[in-house]
């Protein structure tokens, strides 16, 4: 696919230099709407508008749509008041709104006094919700039926309205702006009564969300439900708008790139990362750095404590990094399954107790496991190959690779209780459950894999 853009991109980039401009144009009208942003978010900013202008009108709204915050913006600077309210009339409410999200306030002013009062009325009231909410993924264009049109009747208003919304297979019906019921276009047209009403045939118990929903919650509704589109209700079960399918996908993906970052140890970001200055990056990026980097401070604190310890066997600094990479990839495998389960709401904090009892089960298979391959790869290459114990004389090579093992098995217990309980803490707490992932979790069981380490040599050892 990216190399059939690339081919399309050269071939639109060879016609515009030689202003082949009908034929570029009978091209992209073939094209889908996507494919031509992909494409038009590649060129240079002197080439975009020219190429923008070939496209009809409303194939033109569709593809703005698609393309990146920085051409559009471009586009809409270099736009005369009628070029941008041609493309303000086609866009749908919802997709205007995103586009004025993501715009300066110069840029939003414009838009806004180029766009007609309905749909200026129904953009500010969408963006009086709060962010992240039901309300602000909502579209205001929806077909709506009375449960006294018979069914004649409702398949005449679709067609008459039906031109202007964004969906027209789930219609809902109302009553005073009360949402009652809701009607497919299918149970509509094979109603082989005309004269049927609406009332009749509708399904009333309808499944909604309120206007101040979690976004997120909204969106996994569509995966639970298989719906095209949700109704936004208010208090009073008023029906204010709906989420349709593509607004729940773009959700579902910005809040799993968002997890994403998180769970890196990054502020998350709207912007693509080839659209974001290295300075950008930076300050995403070193505010976790600075912090871990101070936490991980304790780790060097043990390690100071234990020097004479160190001093009197150095044999076992060599295997500490193994301990404490495999203590923090542990405790990192705990914690992604937690937050990605709380994520989908598979578990909660009720939970805690039977996650916690299946999580000692699991450490205590994987510790078993990694205690007796350590031991055989300590005896066969630390020992035998690399001869690392020749210069130990106060116990037992076998003594000190036990310790190291059972340390190992320890620490991997310590390390998955830690990795599940955080999260499940953390969401109980208010906080987003990502924050707890690798990088804080690593620098806690490193601390503790360490404590654990120096706890059993000494119990076991000459120290």
């Amino acid at each position: 696919m990216a190399e059939h853009t690339v081919i399309m991109e050269n071939t639109l980039r060879k016609l515009l230099a030689e202003k082949k401009y009908s034929t570029l144009r009978e091209i992209l009208i073939t094209m889908n709407p996507a494919d031509i942003a992909a494409i038009f978010n590649e060129l240079e900013e002197d080439r975009l508008p020219l190429l923008y202008r070939l496209l009809p009108k409303e194939l033109a709204a569709d593809v703005f749509v698609e393309m990146d915050q920085e051409a559009q913006e471009l586009l809409i600077r270099g736009f005369s008041d009628s070029e941008l309210k041609a493309v303000i009339d086609e866009l749908f409410v919802d997709d205007a709104v995103d586009i004025i999200e993501e715009m300066p306030a110069t840029v939003v002013r414009r838009i806004l006094s180029q766009a007609d009062p309905e749909m200026r009325k129904s953009i500010n009231e969408i963006l009086r919700y709060p962010e992240s909410s039901a309300g602000s993924i909502m579209t205001t264009e929806y077909i709506s039926l009375r449960p006294q049109m018979t069914v004649a009747e409702a398949i005449t208003r679709i067609r008459r309205t039906g031109i202007d919304k964004e969906t027209i297979y789930t219609c809902y019906v109302t009553k005073d702006r009360t949402l009652i019921g809701v009607v497919t276009v299918k149970d509509l047209l094979l109603c082989s009564d005309d004269d049927k009403q609406i009332a009749d045939i509708m399904i009333d118990k309808v499944i909604s969300v309120n206007t101040h929903d979690d976004q997120e919650e909204v969106a996994q509704m569509f995966s639970k439900y298989n719906f095209m589109a949700l109704p936004v209700v208010d208090g009073e079960n008023r029906l204010v708008g709906i989420v349709t399918f593509d607004d729940a996908m773009d959700v579902m993906e910005e809040e799993a790139t968002e997890d994403i970052e998180k769970m890196a140890a990054i502020i998350p970001s709207e912007k693509p990362y080839m659209s974001m200055s290295p300075f950008e990056i930076w300050k995403k990026r070193i505010p976790w750095l600075m912090l871990l980097m101070v936490s991980a401070t304790f780790t060097g604190i043990i390690i100071s404590h234990f020097e004479d310890a160190l001093a009197k066997l150095v044999i076992l600094t060599a295997f500490i990094p193994m301990l404490m990479d495999t203590a923090g990839n542990s405790g990192s495998q705990a914690s992604v399954t937690i937050i990605r389960g709380l994520s989908l709401n598979e578990l909660e904090f009720g939970d805690i107790l039977q996650i916690i009892w299946k999580e000692v089960r699991v450490a205590v298979l994987c510790g078993l496991s990694l205690g007796v391959a350590c031991f055989g790869k300590i005896l066969l290459v630390d020992y035998l190959i690399l001869g690392s114990f020749a210069e130990v004389t106060m116990s037992s090579p076998f003594l000190i690779i036990g310790v190291i093992c059972i340390t190992l098995s320890i620490t991997v217990l310590f390390a998955k209780i830690v990795g599940c309980s955080l999260p499940l803490f953390a969401k109980k707490l208010g906080f987003d459950p990502a924050v707890m992932a690798s990088p804080f979790i690593t620098t806690i069981v490193d601390a503790l894999s360490l404590l654990v380490y120096f706890g059993v040599a000494n119990l076991f050892l000459p120290l």
